[in-house]
């Protein structure tokens, strides 16, 4: 049971780096900003991708985790490194959008809401400790340590969680008409709070009493409800889109099943004419020496050559100078090309039956 789960978190972590640490480093480049990426999706795709088990468990980890550090890679970016506290709001409340977005959610009510939120808040707090202990000792937030501000997502919780359920109270079998008096002060203790702090940023000498409560509401407004609304809707609005997209992927996995060894056979015979050509033009250059312009000795040349020649591209360094090296890359391009003909309509009239018995499965799964 151990052993089960470890390699099924190694393969949600392994799948999620994949997708967010390369697209951090493309994006900013800054090793804390791609630490918090990559701490948060990582996080909430292992808590979502465990939860569902090990059928579709891993693939909706991958999904939504690699969506959480997309994002929080690209806020933590756009963000100056001591203002990344205010990704915490909206990645959570996207997290959750992205659960209550997938056909079969249980969140039916605000209970339910709550505690995903709470679960949510936990996985991001744990992924933003990396970041937090690399940052610790040299930045601070609004006067407190970066270290307690990174457990936020465990404050915000009501906040997003009140909206989230606002936001869904009118689909049907939601339970609860209204909200919990005790989610209310919650979420309106955080707006207090944030409009304190907002208040105490703003005490400008030169702006009047009343343009400082104006800015002030309009600010935590904006980054207490608006964003995190906007966030849940959009992640909301994302797995919904996907979802009946992304089952064409597991329907291809059974054409891909049937494919696989005759796949493999083309890829062999494909493999087999490179190496065979890249042979033939560095012994046409031995005997010939200047059939080619560029040429080396090398076989790593050679074989490149013969690649790029199979795909009917045009190699950077080396090409064809003489009759006869024009003839054998012709000879190579009509052989390459042969090959895939004839493979493909033999494969095609062996395996067309199976094909056909699969997408009359599927038609009957769709029709029940």
């Amino acid at each position: 049971m151990t052993s089960r789960l470890s390699w099924l978190t190694v393969r949600i972590a392994a799948g999620v780096a994949l997708v967010v640490v390369p697209f951090g480093y493309a994006v900013t480049g800054v090793e804390t900003d791609v630490l918090i990426g990559a701490g948060c999706g990582l996080a909430v795709a292992v808590g979502v991708g465990l939860r569902g088990g090990s059928s579709s468990g891993p693939w909706t980890g991958i999904l939504v985790g690699s969506i959480v550090g997309i994002t929080a890679v690209l806020i933590a970016g756009a963000v100056p490194l001591d203002g990344w506290g205010v990704l915490i709001l909206p990645i959570l409340a996207l997290a959750v959008g992205l659960i209550d977005g997938f056909s079969g959610s249980s969140l039916s009510g605000y209970r339910d809401v709550v505690r995903e939120t709470f679960i949510l808040s936990v996985l991001i707090a744990l992924g933003l400790l990396p970041a937090t202990i690399a940052l610790l000792g040299r930045v601070s937030l609004g006067g407190f340590p970066i270290l307690i501000v990174s457990l936020m997502p465990i404050v915000c919780v009501p906040m997003v969680a009140l909206v989230a359920g606002m936001l869904s109270r009118r689909r049907e079998g939601w339970r609860d008409a209204r909200p919990p008096w005790l989610l209310l002060l919650g979420a309106l203790a955080l707006l207090v709070i944030g409009t304190l702090l907002t208040a105490d940023e703003l005490r400008i000498s030169g702006i009047s009493q009343i343009g400082v409560i104006l800015i002030v509401v309009f600010v935590t407004t904006l980054t207490l409800v608006v964003l995190p609304a906007a966030a849940f809707l959009l992640g909301r609005t994302a797995i919904v889109w996907l979802q009946p997209r992304l089952r064409v992927y597991g329907h291809l996995a059974d054409y891909l099943r049937v494919m696989w060894v005759p796949i493999g056979g083309f890829a062999v015979g494909y493999v087999t004419i490179i190496l065979l050509f890249s042979g033939f033009y560095g012994m046409l250059e031995h005997f010939r020496p200047g059939a080619f312009s560029s040429a080396s000795a090398g076989i790593a040349d050679w074989f490149s050559f013969a690649f790029f020649t199979a795909l009917g591209q045009d190699f950077t360094t080396v090409a064809p100078v003489s009759v006869s090296a024009r003839m054998l890359v012709g000879a190579h391009l009509i052989l390459s090309a042969g090959w895939a003909l004839v493979l493909f309509a033999a494969v095609m009239s062996s395996i067309g039956p199976k094909l056909d018995r699969i997408a009359r499965h599927h038609a009957e799964e769709a029709d029940d």
